[in-house]
């Protein structure tokens, strides 16, 4: 192997060796070796095919329901692994994005004692578009219990008076790391950009009324990969909606194995 393979392999491999059960800060930094340019790599094993060939085709490994492309983290673990079939050397960022669009995660080192670590789908994802736009998953959503009525009914008569809003959801949002915000969901009639404009603009102009030190973020409903995007439609009806008023519900997680699950390994 190259220095540099040997640098790849060190990085993510020494990452690896610090995840377990609840640690959540090396679960971040294991993501964040794999979201590095420069040594983020992967042996990834092909079941067919070989690399560049039209029937090349991952492996498949099926874990309550999601499915993972398993994936070795050196030559090494390589030839430890006993895979005796085509594998070809991809970055972390370049699988993220080929991978997370399927909602397919990854699968590191399933041979190594323990059966290694499952990064989901969701994880994925915040690789291939960077990882601080996202919060840290596994994520805990809820119904928020603040009273803020002065800031709602501001940014519910904002919405009336914004054309391009169709309605409006809310979260409590819990990252694994991280503070805790509220997360208001805008579902546009159209994502043009003047639409885009018009809803920021009635973001800013309601922001005012938030309480100091309450962070507030907000989500594209038409997202249809952001788990707390999918959290929205699946369980909050609308607290703003331009055609009839409803409340919110409330729910756990969503978009990542339960906890205590196989592929839970944070």
């Amino acid at each position: 192997m190259s220095a540099s393979g040997t640098a790849a392999a060190g990085q993510v491999e020494h990452m690896l060796r610090q995840v377990t059960p609840g640690r959540y800060d090396a679960y971040e930094a294991l993501l964040a070796a794999l979201a590095d340019p420069a040594h983020g790599r992967l042996w990834m094993l092909l079941w067919h095919g070989t690399p560049g060939s039209p029937d090349a085709q991952y492996g498949d490994v099926r874990i309550d329901g999601f499915g993972y492309a398993p994936c070795v983290t050196s030559d090494r673990e390589l030839a430890g692994s006993g895979w005796t079939r085509a594998h070809e050397v991809v970055t972390g960022v370049d699988i993220a994005r080929t991978l997370f669009p399927e909602r397919w995660g990854l699968w590191l080192n399933p041979h190594a004692s323990g059966g290694g670590v499952g990064i989901p789908w969701t994880d994925l994802r915040r690789i291939a578009t960077g990882l601080d736009r996202m919060p840290a998953g596994p994520l805990r959503l809820s119904e928020p219990s603040l009273e803020i009525p002065h800031f709602y009914a501001l940014l519910t008569q904002n919405a009336h008076r914004t054309p391009a809003v169709r309605s409006l959801r809310r979260a409590w949002v819990q990252p694994a790391l991280g503070a805790p915000y509220l997360a208001i969901g805008l579902d546009l009639y159209d994502t043009a950009g003047p639409s885009v404009d018009a809803a920021r603009a009635m973001m800013q102009q309601s922001i005012a009324a938030v309480p100091e030190g309450l962070p507030v973020s907000t989500v594209a409903m038409s997202d249809e990969y952001d788990p707390v995007a999918m959290w929205l439609r699946a369980r909050a009806r609308p607290f703003y909606d331009r055609e009839a008023h409803g409340a919110g519900a409330g729910g756990g997680g969503y978009g990542y194995p339960a906890p205590g699950s196989a592929a839970d390994h944070r």
